[in-house]
């Protein structure tokens, strides 16, 4: 590589084995931190800044509608300043649609490594904006159903909890970004030319739309569960109205009868004996 000072490498490894990455680490400088974070995977959010290159650890996310829950693929990248390794164990991540971004947009190409970075971050991203949505129906759905009086109870509220436990680890996901993306904002860093600024601002701003919609669907779930039990809690005390007003009518006869059925002499019965003996 350093006989083509203005060539840009992109590398992507999926599963690779030990040897891989340090024949990598070796040929490009890389952090023995760095090299261990990227074998064992795993990582929280994060971007590490060393003195020759970068490591960024993020997730790709997505949806399942069947289960309801929030899928997520984690990805490392080493960022230097003329190669981008890239580093997942899933075969999840859709790196065709990375290569799109970076294909739609050839006159940034000139930024060599921050125009990949940046394109691979915004498919990121725009995956997260893709899960909110499709939590965001499911919840609409659930408020639909919440007062029908003919709804599967138990039903809904197992997708209750479902939808929030997802909004959980969708906003674990999203959260570390923001900090993510601010760093490589940074000016004192200098890790992203400053015609690159504007783009990954854009990108930032996402993360915060992101950010906001998931922590209100949060909401939102969580009111809907209480609204659910609250709902649970009036229909029960109807029921239980009904039951005592029938309890109550049923409870004069019942008296009657229960005390004409007793088999003890009685001031009516005492009596009745009485008058069949005169008249014997």
């Amino acid at each position: 590589m350093s006989d083509l000072p203005n060539t840009v490498v992109w590398v992507d490894l999926c599963t690779p084995d030990g040897d891989d990455l340090v024949l990598l680490a070796e040929e490009l400088g890389l952090h023995e931190l760095a090299v261990e974070d990227a074998t064992k995977l795993r990582q929280r959010p994060k971007l590490d800044h060393y003195p020759d290159h970068s490591f960024l650890s993020a997730y790709a996310a997505g949806f399942d509608p069947d289960s309801k829950a929030v899928t997520t693929d984690e990805i490392a990248a080493f960022i230097t300043a003329r190669a981008l390794i890239t580093v997942h164990k899933e075969e999840n991540v859709d790196l065709d649609a990375v290569v799109a971004r970076w294909d739609s947009s050839p006159d940034l190409a000139k930024h060599g490594v921050a125009f990949l970075l940046h394109g691979l971050l915004d498919y990121l991203v725009d995956g997260y904006f893709e899960a909110v949505e499709a939590l965001d129906e499911e919840i609409e759905e659930l408020q639909n159903q919440l007062f029908v009086p003919s709804a599967n109870q138990e039903a809904l509220q197992r997708s209750s909890f479902a939808l929030r436990k997802s909004l959980v680890t969708l906003r674990r996901v999203i959260l570390p970004m923001r900090e993510v993306v601010n760093t490589l904002l940074r000016r004192d860093l200098h890790l992203v030319a400053d015609e690159m600024g504007p783009y990954f601002q854009d990108v930032y701003d996402h993360v915060l739309r992101a950010m906001e919609w998931t922590e209100s669907l949060r909401d939102l779930a969580t009111s809907i569960l209480e609204a659910n039990w609250a709902l649970q809690g009036n229909r029960l005390n109807v029921i239980t109205k009904k039951v005592t007003g029938y309890a109550a009518i049923i409870a004069v006869p019942t008296a009657i009868t229960g005390f004409y059925g007793q088999n003890v002499p009685t001031p009516d019965s005492a009596k009745l004996g009485v008058s069949s003996v005169q008249q014997h």
